[in-house]
């Protein structure tokens, strides 16, 4: 029987690229108050007259241009790194997935793990956000508060400055740059309205309140997702040897009018075009896995309305997937923070 256990996090995926199937899994993401973090009978007049009327056919279109043979790329990708993973670890560790939203549950995923006698959690999320790390996390201590007797749980933090994370992220672009030579290089980011970020701000004096209030972590940002992302863009444009005016941040795949963080990829996209920036790569680093937002968002979507504007070359680089460096980095990462866990325990 495995000793330790470990649940790898991410945050799910509709179960086929129907209407129907879209509906149901965003029926489950958006209600989460951590995503739509309103009134709640905002958030349902907001989610049932609004986006579920609407949004499922289109975004289902959207999933069928990723779709594969094996289904969801985020989920495929998922399942292989869980196998890439279990290997690297050996047969003392018992390695599962466990989505917050569809399928694997989280809650059955946990089950799976119950005879461990300790289990690692790694939230697949390289940066913090209450949307995405917190509301996975905040499920999990739900499901196991379920137990009588509770799982011995150990959550790793978030991984933006990982040596190991960096170094496969740098490692899957650094070709593109030295054979195709773009232009200009993007870093974009899934985005958050702005109030989540300053949510994180307990001082409410510095997040998104000064030009300069994510040029590093400090105690009163530690916890700021857009900060976090600005740090993984600066040790992945030295990583690659990159001057200050060859890259840009920018946050991709806002949703409603409410403001979100900035700049947005959507519009600084078209402004790199107007400076005589025609050929251009893309960086996703907050993704560990490729995913409707990654491949049909920027490597379709974006790509097309750059070359329809007169664009020369717009190319996504592939994310980490499951690939052997990235299980290894994983792996690395697991069993660092299982010798720290462990060292910090006494000894009964």
């Amino acid at each position: 029987m495995a000793k330790q256990g470990l649940l790898l996090i991410n945050l799910g995926t509709p179960e086929a690229p129907t209407t129907d199937a879209v509906r149901r899994y965003l029926r489950e993401f958006l209600s989460d108050p951590r995503v739509i973090d309103i009134h709640p009978l905002g958030r349902w007049l907001l989610l049932n007259l609004i986006i579920l009327p609407f949004r499922p056919s289109k975004s289902a279109a959207a999933y069928r241009k990723v779709w594969t043979q094996q289904g969801s790329p985020l989920l495929s990708h998922g399942l292989a790194l869980e196998q890439a993973v279990q290997k690297q670890l050996g047969p003392t560790w018992l390695v599962k997935l466990g989505m917050r939203y569809g399928q694997p549950a989280l809650g059955e995923s946990l089950r799976a793990l119950q005879d461990c006698e300790r289990v690692v959690i790694l939230p697949l999320y390289p940066q913090y956000s209450a949307a995405s790390t917190g509301s996975s996390l905040e499920l999990l201590y739900s499901e196991a508060g379920k137990y009588w007797v509770t799982p011995n749980l150990s959550v790793i933090p978030p991984f933006y400055r990982d040596p190991g994370f960096l170094d496969c992220m740098a490692r899957r672009g650094r070709s593109l740059i030295e054979q195709d030579k773009p232009d200009h290089i993007l870093f974009s980011y899934h985005g958050l309205p702005e109030r989540q970020i300053k949510k994180c701000d307990r001082t409410n004096e510095h997040c998104l309140q000064k030009p300069d209030c994510c040029d590093r972590i400090e105690t009163v940002n530690q916890f700021c997702y857009r900060a976090q992302c600005y740090d993984t863009t600066r040790s992945l444009a030295k990583l690659l040897g990159l001057s200050d005016d060859r890259y840009s941040v920018c946050f991709q795949s806002r949703l409603g009018r409410t403001p979100w963080i900035k700049p947005y990829t959507d519009e600084i996209i078209p402004s790199l075009l107007s400076q005589g920036k025609k050929r251009i790569l893309v960086f996703c680093p907050a993704f560990v896995a490729d995913c409707l937002e990654t491949l049909e968002e920027i490597g379709m979507r974006a790509r097309e309305d750059f070359l329809a504007a007169g664009g020369e070359w717009l190319t996504l680089v592939p994310s980490l997937n499951a690939e052997s460096d990235w299980a290894d980095a994983v792996a690395q990462l697991v069993l660092s923070h299982d010798r720290a866990q462990q060292s910090a325990t006494p000894t009964p």
